[in-house]
């Protein structure tokens, strides 16, 4: 009796014990520009450790009192240093994954707690170092990359255009694609994800910026993974961008709620419940696109004390003015002023941020419309358009733009003009009593130049503005 005893005891502690194991439901990969990152679905809270070997070089993570119930056979590692994944379970009751890896690396992991719809999760960071990364980056960029391809890997923001033959820089404009990688952001009807729709939009503004003289265009993410909030601003701030631009595709529970908008930092407070509710929501993207909680610092904290700031706003602020202008004439604006909250992404006291939220992805009518090529295309060129002319209008001194605004060199071919007479070559949106008043010289003036005998202009067409 009591060897049957003894066994049944056993045999209860062993099914309670398998019970209590957590499970690894999934095994997701990213690339990114600097690093690969795999994360692991969890059904709960685990402790691991992490094992490097080499000759040859592996990584050994050891997950206790857990089991795979996932199928990783089919996980592949694209454009990084894993070879593969294997994985067996210890006597003790651990989990073991081996990755095989290429070269030798650097590695960090942390958990991520369980938070709203989100499960416990393993992040593993396999970081890219001296040479091996630099080919990888020469080798693999394609900037035409779409979120469901392989990103783009690259140790710095790749710069898009340059201008030749001028002594005047280039404007520097920072666009920011939200979310990507493991966080989809949000979900609207037919699983359309904010991810890929914001994705593609900041594809086609950039694409409308490298057409435009005088830009030079950044892209934050170029591809499906994600960055930090904190990373976005420093990529930005690393650049010397003189706009930073966060592209977005707003979500409610109330599936009618409908318009576009557009967001500016505050020092003080949000603007409206709305604007605070939106803030905290974006400012939770690091807990499900995976940062550490080390890698805060005290500017997500809301410290803020450079003096600089005041001016940054009110140029946001501007900014953000055009950008309305432009946008309600594609859409329907969910708030007819530039609201303000607490965004972590936009506190970077010496650049202009915007943070712009093209629609409502939970609405099904504007989640259909976010999800068409012409849409995404017209959305895109509103945003290009009051970028644009706010640049036009106020550009920074010692830019192409400011040489234009002071008639030292021509819009059309970069050149110096004669007589005070300056060439102006028309671009989308433009009107000629517009052009007028920028230029500050009579509209009958312009048209007699220009041997007008009304208003209409064609984009692409050359006209002389004289003297004012």
């Amino acid at each position: 009796m009591k060897r049957i005893s003894s066994a049944i005891l056993c045999g209860l502690l062993f099914l309670a014990a398998t019970a209590q194991a957590a499970e690894v439901r999934d095994v997701r990969f990213w690339r990114a520009p600097d690093h690969s990152r795999v994360v692991f679905d969890l059904s709960g809270p685990v402790e691991h450790e992490l094992i490097t070997l080499d000759n040859p070089d592996r990584l050994v993570i050891d997950i206790q009192g857990a089991k795979l119930t996932s199928d990783v056979s089919k996980l592949e590692f694209t454009n990084s240093p894993i070879s593969r994944l294997r994985h067996a379970e210890k006597p003790d009751g651990a989990l073991r994954i081996v990755f095989d890896l290429s070269n030798a690396v650097q590695v960090r992991s942390f958990l991520l707690a369980a938070s709203g719809d989100l499960h416990d999760r393993l992040v593993v960071d396999f970081l890219d170092t001296g040479e091996s990364a630099g080919s990888r980056a020469s080798t693999s960029f394609n900037s035409s990359a779409s979120p469901s391809s392989n990103p783009s890997v690259s140790s710095s923001p790749k710069v898009m255009k340059s201008i030749e033959n001028s002594s005047h820089r280039d404007v520097v404009i920072a666009i920011d694609a939200g979310h990507g990688g493991e966080d989809p952001g949000a979900i609207g009807p037919g699983r359309v994800k904010e991810k890929d729709v914001v994705y593609k939009i900041a594809q086609r503004l950039k694409e409308r910026f490298e057409r435009k003289k005088g830009y030079r265009v950044v892209m934050i993410r170029d591809g499906d993974y994600y960055v930090g909030l904190a990373k976005r601003r420093d990529l930005a701030r690393k650049a010397q961008a003189d706009f930073f631009v966060s592209i977005h595709a707003d979500a409610f529970t109330n599936p009618s709620a409908n318009g576009s908008s557009v967001y500016a930092l505050s020092k003080r407070g949000a603007t409206s419940a709305s604007a605070r509710i939106l803030a905290q929501r974006e400012n939770e993207a690091d807990l499900v696109g995976g940062v550490s909680l080390s890698d805060k610092d005290q500017v997500l904290a809301g410290v803020l004390t450079d003096l600089s700031m005041t001016a940054t706003l009110d140029a946001s602020l501007s900014v953000g003015g055009q950008l309305l202008g432009e946008m309600g004439k594609i859409s329907r604006l969910h708030s007819k002023r530039v609201e303000q909250a607490g965004f972590a992404v936009l506190k970077s006291p010496d650049i202009p941020s915007l943070l712009v939220e093209t629609g409502f992805i939970s609405n099904p009518h504007e989640s259909s419309k976010l999800k068409t090529s012409s849409y995404q295309g017209q959305m895109a060129q509103a945003i290009y358009e009051g970028i644009d002319r706010y640049f036009r209008e106020s550009p920074p001194p010692d830019t192409y733009f400011a040489a234009v605004k002071r008639g030292d060199i021509s819009p059309a071919s970069g050149t110096a003009t004669a007589a005070g007479v300056r060439e102006y070559v028309i671009a989308n949106g433009d009107t000629l009593s517009g052009i007028a008043h920028r230029y500050n010289v009579p509209l009958q003036d312009l048209q007699r130049q220009n041997q007008l005998s009304g208003s209409d202009i064609r984009v692409g067409q050359k006209i002389k503005i004289p003297a004012s």
